[in-house]
């Protein structure tokens, strides 16, 4: 990757004409061909860039040298330099991307391993139990007998407890497993998702993922 912190100014033709005006920015050559033009604001979002795989040729006029940048969709976007306060070039290699912490396959498999945190006397049977119209993420046998299907979230809404009601529709059919109950788990559970759960009978419960891991100790909270 090279860096170039600079004073320049940039005119792009594609889909539309754009330009910067002079300024100072940060402008990054990526070895994937990316080029983009960072300022000292608005986050991470480029003021203008060009996805690769792009062309970048180099010329010098006097004391400015000029960037051209072209995509395979044939657009330019010509960058002039006219003044270089700082110039770093360095191999990042290969990256391992992006771990997630938290997703919904962590919080699934959590909740199997602590059902107690989803209700009393549950027996695990199968995570991702199948049927005709996708996986339950979790099914459980009933102290009392029956089934529990459990639909697992990060943030819970109307379309997850729509689910969840297909999957008991479907799996009450079973005379093995009904009857079938259903529980909506996430960390955060919609006000109008409740409000339809509760008028389905569905059981909501909002679960602390850090407890799940063993991160938070209740007892150290002031509230």
């Amino acid at each position: 990757m090279r860096i170039l912190i600079c004073d320049c100014t940039a005119v792009y033709q594609g889909r539309l004409a754009a330009e910067l005006p002079r300024a100072t920015r940060v402008i990054m050559f990526k070895a994937d061909g990316s080029v983009l033009i960072h300022s000292d604001g608005g986050s991470y979002k480029p003021l203008n860039w060009m996805s690769p795989p792009c062309s970048v040729s180099v010329s010098t006029s006097g004391e400015s040298t000029e960037f051209k940048v072209v995509n395979k969709a044939g657009e330019i976007l010509t960058i002039t330099v006219h003044v270089i306060h700082a110039d770093y070039e360095h191999q990042l290699g290969l990256d391992p991307g992006l771990i997630k912490d938290g997703v919904e396959s962590h919080l699934q498999k959590l909740l199997a391993e602590n059902l107690d945190a989803l209700a009393q006397g549950l027996t695990l049977i199968r995570r991702e139990y199948p049927t005709a119209i996708g996986p339950v993420d979790i099914l459980c046998k009933a102290a009392g007998g029956g089934s529990v299907a459990i639909e697992i979230k990060r943030r819970g809404e109307i379309d997850g407890v729509e689910q969840l009601t297909r999957y008991l529709e479907l799996l009450n059919r079973d005379p093995l497993l009904a009857p079938v109950t259903g529980i909506y788990a996430a960390q955060e559970i919609k006000p109008q998702a409740k409000t339809l759960a509760q008028d389905r009978g569905i059981t909501c419960v909002s679960v602390d993922y850090e407890l799940l891991k063993g991160l938070d100790d209740p007892s150290l909270r002031l509230f």
